[in-house]
């Protein structure tokens, strides 16, 4: 398994991590994701570090936190040896205080899933959303303070927008701050906005992208094809409402594009679609999930092999948007201002 750096730090992580959101299965929306348990937690575990898949990540909120206890539960015995990420930020009880990066929220958050998790400490803590009822000088100390306690190591975020990351970096800076390295943030090749703006951000400021739903929750996974019905066991009938907004009609281009290519590499279109995004700029780390151990190997298939760059060409082509102002306008001025690369 590839090791990548993590941002503009000394840290270094797989380029696969294995996302818990299918543990637990608590309440319709994660019900839909899976409901895997402990067994059958620990023995998607054993696959990944057999495959050098040591990254795990979670989130207080997945399954009311009960995705968390299947990781603690699941990694005993054997926490030296996994990387652990979790995030906080969204509502997670009914209290005044029990949403946002508040110093009172993030305490507390941090402090329960470290109980959930049965370890002392995190090894990426994440923001998950950005609090704009918080000031950043107040949560960044109060990351500064958790990391000084031993109980978090590295920090990131999810779901900034450009500005939003660049006045959290500044602050940082500016009053001697912990740095977010990674930012969690959906990218797909059917989602590809993390392009215009946050990735141009991550090159200049050295932070590292975790790729949440590679497979554009759910619909690059081969099975919805342009003139057929979902599939009647796609999560998507419950939860696309919940997730980013693709037309159809860039789908099934995707999709044949990528029919294509696993023709030529004899490679799945999931697999093709995680390739893709390993040879992207920024990009560390990839959050892959399963319900099952088939779906898990399948993904791990992803590494190992790159596509040719005739093939990310097509792909690029294939999976190309109008641009809104004042991207496609930029676009016009590469002579000083180029792609990332």
């Amino acid at each position: 398994m590839e090791q990548r750096r993590l941002g503009r730090s000394g840290f270094m992580v797989p380029v696969l991590s294995f996302g818990t959101g299918t543990f637990g299965g608590k309440g319709e929306f994660f019900q839909a994701w899976g409901a895997t348990d402990v067994t059958e937690a620990s023995r998607l575990i054993d696959i990944c570090l057999d495959a050098g898949l040591n990254m795990f990540d979670s989130a207080d909120i997945y399954s009311a936190g009960a995705a968390e206890e299947v990781l603690g539960a699941a990694i005993q015995g054997r926490r030296d040896k996994l990387i652990i990420s979790t995030k906080a930020t969204f509502r997670a009880g009914e209290g005044a205080n029990d949403v946002g990066s508040s110093r009172f929220h993030l305490i507390r958050s941090v402090e329960n899933s470290l109980k959930r998790l049965g370890t002392d400490y995190i090894d990426l803590f994440q923001l998950h959303g950005f609090d704009a009822m918080t000031p950043v000088e107040e949560t960044l100390s109060t990351l500064d303070d958790l990391i000084r306690a031993g109980k978090i190591r590295y920090v990131g975020c999810s779901n900034f927008s450009g500005w939003h990351l660049m006045k959290s970096l500044a602050a940082a800076e500016k009053y001697n701050l912990p740095r977010y390295v990674a930012h969690q943030a959906y990218y797909s090749l059917v989602g590809r906005d993390y392009e215009w703006e946050l990735m141009p951000l991550g090159v200049e400021e050295g932070v590292g992208a975790v790729v949440w739903s590679p497979l554009g929750w759910g619909r690059l996974t081969g099975k919805i094809r342009r003139g057929q019905p979902l599939p009647a066991g796609s999560r998507l009938h419950k939860t696309a409402d919940m997730g980013p907004p693709v037309p159809d009609e860039l789908v099934y281009t995707v999709v044949e594009a990528m029919d294509e290519i696993a023709e030529e590499t004899g490679k799945t279109v999931p697999q093709i679609a995680l390739n893709w995004l390993l040879q992207r700029p920024t990009v560390a780390n990839i959050i892959v999930g399963a319900r099952n151990e088939e779906q898990l190997r399948q993904n791990l298939g992803a590494v190992g092999w790159n596509l040719t760059a005739e093939q990310v060409a097509k792909l690029d082509k294939a999976s190309a948007v109008t641009l809104p102002y004042p991207y496609w306008h930029q676009r016009g001025f590469t002579e000083r201002n180029p792609a990332p690369v």
